[in-house]
């Protein structure tokens, strides 16, 4: 099942399978959102929770048990109930079951709401503990989006321009895409602009901490995307290693994934979020388009 919100100047689409954007589309017929083409990545959208990216051999330890749960966590693989709808905003949610027990031993509901302001999506998503234990998860968000974005253009003449100036920190990974316990610096031009370039994702994803928490997809001239995530601590650039891939993933991201070689243990990981008994999180973020 699709869903879809609109305004005057986005239309925006979402499928109730992991809640996945299918499409950001511009008044004057901009696609912004990668369209998941099987030769490069299937994928459009990905919302991760209640753990980004991989676990070692694909297995955690929570409460003294282990447990085995896929990359980026259940919410990607699992259908969302549609629970409000208006024109320009809509939520769906992912409720804890018998299957989602084997996997995460914790009741909960995972919601999240798209809503429309102007040339913005808003994108809120929230956490309800209805457990007796403690809640420790990850989330994030795995957009792609179209790189070009305009005719004539290459994915050569984009740039990554963060909204201030920073000096990010690279965060290690091995060659399995795993921690390697180390961080490096990651100098940008002018301290904010990374030009794009589809060898810098040869090694895999890059993931940076210390970074600005807010960073647009642009070209000298046209379309524009500006992510904002101010309550993500990392944020992930990607697009499928060693090819010539037409879009590039900007991923705000809430902690990381384990350390090579070590099974992590949910409630001695100091980057996930504590949630108490009968409380609620919420993050949010957007993804805001300027036409040309």
């Amino acid at each position: 099942m699709l869903y879809t919100i609109r305004n005057e100047q986005l239309s925006v689409c979402v499928q109730e399978k992991g809640a996945e954007l299918q499409s950001i589309l511009g008044s004057d017929g901009t696609q912004y959102l990668w369209q998941g083409d099987p030769k490069y990545w299937p994928d459009r959208a990905l919302n991760i929770f209640p753990y980004v990216a991989r676990l070692t051999d694909g297995f955690y330890e929570l409460d003294g048990r282990r447990y085995a749960m896929d990359i980026h966590g259940l919410a990607p693989y699992l259908p969302f109930v549609l629970t409000e709808k208006t024109d320009t905003a809509m939520v769906l949610e992912l409720s804890s079951s018998e299957a989602t027990r084997r996997a995460y031993p914790r009741d909960f509901t995972f919601s999240i709401r798209y809503a429309l302001r102007e040339n913005t999506l808003e994108i809120t998503y929230q956490v309800e503990n209805r457990d007796e234990k403690t809640m420790y998860f990850g989330l994030g968000g795995h957009p792609g989006f179209n790189v070009p974005l305009a005719p004539g253009k290459r994915f050569e003449d984009y740039r990554l321009r963060f909204g201030r100036e920073c000096t990010p920190r690279r965060v290690g990974f091995t060659e399995q895409c795993f921690l390697d316990g180390t961080e490096s610096p990651f100098p940008l031009e002018e301290n904010r602009i990374l030009p794009l370039t589809h060898d810098l994702f040869d090694q895999d994803a890059i993931v940076l901490k210390d970074m600005d928490r807010q960073v647009t997809l642009e070209a000298e001239e046209g379309p524009k995307i500006t992510v904002t995530f101010p309550q993500m601590p990392y944020f992930g650039i990607w697009h499928w290693p060693r090819t010539d891939a037409p879009y590039v993933c900007l991923e705000p991201w809430s902690s990381l994934p384990s350390q090579q070689d070590k099974v992590a243990v949910f409630e001695k990981q100091q980057d996930l979020i504590l949630l108490a008994p009968g409380e609620t999180y919420q993050n949010r973020w957007s993804i805001r388009v300027q036409q040309g």
